[in-house]
């Protein structure tokens, strides 16, 4: 442990005249699974993809197994040792499994003209299995999996390789408990056998179990670097944020009230072993939870009440008597949806923010004479920037260049701009740190006062629980158990519908 695998000396970045890291150090050592964590857009992200060549610093130096490291790409830096789990899609639609795994090395299955898809196939479920996956085949279609299948074919892909260190960027939020189970087995492994991991997570308490060392970042500063025998929750939070959290975190009280207008009702949802015959009514002023766990229906269940998944039977009703039977409708019904797979269905990640947001509240800063005046849409974009603390350069930077946090803001500021009364949440705090999501609870708080309603589909029990009226549990497409909000109720109680 006295010698460093990867050294990061003074690194620096800048995206014009935002700075995101401001001369960094960062030592890795073998045998060590190290924690990064800090508020969105404090620069974890970003020196972790500096070391795994997906971009350039703009100053510094770097050495691995004490030699200059220069990399010209991830591929360059993978084939050299250094792998990274990126933390969104690092994965191709439209090709099958195997064409992604083996994307870069296609030559070695020519056969003449051909390509040998046999061993093809062969050695993408030999890369699979390899890691515990069983349910995945390289002949699927990337485009039929689920964002979490898709992360695990990642895995899978950049383990195949033997890094001496994984870069593990907020994969585990995408993840159910036994996708989990086989990240967290695969970085135990690597540790035994003296390789090293980066692991950057929002969930203090995950990172508290499985990390040897954390390293507090903010603002593109290293703040402070904890050992194992110095972790301390409230501490490292007072480290990342710069001061204590004030005010309430999850709702302060424990009545289970909303109104009894109903906003939306579902009748007899059926879609393929997905929806088994769910009905469910959300009430204004009402947060209901979804909860379970992979593959229980519930994320399926958030699109076709969006209408943009189409069951084979049964109904949605919104608020207006009308039936949901697609995102028009939907959003004409005043009906938002935040997905879970944030940058596919969510956001146009080449779009600026101010299109992102200004999509969906065309009908509220048009002229009379239908006319979008340049001057009131800049109003309306620069209003939800400024509501939500949205950090960036201006409205007209790329959203693709913002933090997985910041992201999630431009999503909320798209529906809350163009005044939702209804919002259908999946999974909304994926991906975002303990100060963001203190926030998006506030603002739930908040809508819910006014009579918003809203859908929250999550996989965090204590989410449910601290900010649900009622939680509704799925499993298998069943809806199998009803919890009414109660200081009393607790994750055990909830469990036991789940499994």
């Amino acid at each position: 442990m006295n010698t460093p695998i990867l050294e990061m000396k003074n690194i620096t970045k800048k995206f014009g005249s935002v700075t995101a890291l401001n001369g960094v150090d960062l030592e890795v050592y073998p045998g060590e699974i190290r924690g990064l964590i800090g508020e969105n857009g404090s620069g974890k992200s970003t020196i972790s993809s500096i070391a795994a060549g997906m971009q350039k610093a703009t100053s510094g130096q770097m050495s691995y197994e004490g030699n200059a490291w220069e990399p010209e790409s991830m591929i360059d830096a993978l084939n050299k040792g250094i792998g990274m789990v990126v933390q969104e899609s690092g994965t191709i639609t439209g090709i099958t499994v195997a064409e992604n795994i083996f994307l870069a090395e296609m030559k070695k299955f020519k056969k003449g003209l051909l390509v040998d898809r046999k061993r093809l196939f062969e050695e993408a479920d030999r890369a699979l299995s390899n890691i515990g996956i069983t349910s995945i085949s390289g002949k699927d279609m990337m485009d039929s999996l689920s964002f979490q299948d898709r992360k695990l074919v990642e895995i899978a892909k950049v383990i195949l390789k033997k890094p001496k260190i994984l870069v593990i960027d907020e994969t585990s939020t995408a993840l159910s408990h036994d996708g989990r189970q086989i990240m967290y087995g695969i970085m135990k492994k690597m540790k035994k056998e003296g390789g090293s991991v980066l692991f950057i997570s929002h969930d203090l308490e995950e990172i508290m179990e499985v990390c040897d060392t954390l390293t507090v970042l903010r603002d593109g500063n290293l703040i402070r670097t904890f050992a194992k025998e110095e972790f301390d929750e409230e501490l490292i939070r007072t480290s990342m944020i710069g001061r204590e959290i004030e005010g309430d975190y999850y709702r302060p009280d424990f009545s289970c009230s909303f109104l009894d207008e109903e906003a939306i009702v579902v009748k007899n949802l059926c879609f393929k072993d997905k929806l088994k015959d769910v009905s469910l009514t959300l009430h204004c002023g009402e947060i209901l939870g979804i909860g379970g766990l992979a593959d229980c229906g519930m994320h399926e269940l958030g699109e076709a009440m969006f209408g943009a998944l189409k069951p084979e039977s049964g109904t949605v009703i919104s608020l207006k008597g009308r039936q949901i039977k697609s995102p028009h409708n939907a959003m004409t019904d005043k009906i938002g949806y935040v997905s879970k797979d944030r940058d596919r269905k969510s956001l146009c990640l080449e779009a600026s923010i101010k299109d992102n947001i200004a999509i969906a509240g065309m009908n509220i800063f048009k002229s009379g004479a239908g006319l979008i005046t340049r001057s009131a849409e800049r109003k309306y974009v620069d209003a939800q920037i400024d509501a939500l603390r949205i950090k960036c350069s201006g409205r007209d930077q790329a959203v693709a260049q913002l933090s997985g946090g910041n992201k999630q803001k431009v999503v909320f500021g798209k529906w809350i701009g163009c005044d939702s009364k209804i919002l259908i949440l999946d999974c909304p705090t994926r991906g975002v740190d303990i100060g963001v999501k203190q926030a998006m609870y506030q603002l739930m708080s908040q809508l819910k006062s006014e009579g918003k309603a809203i859908l929250m589909i999550s996989e965090e029990l204590p989410e449910l629980i601290g900010m649900s009226d009622r939680v509704l549990i799925m499993k298998n497409g069943e809806i199998t158990g009803e919890f009414q909000r109660s200081k009393d109720l607790s994750e055990s109680d909830i469990i036991g519908c789940m499994i």
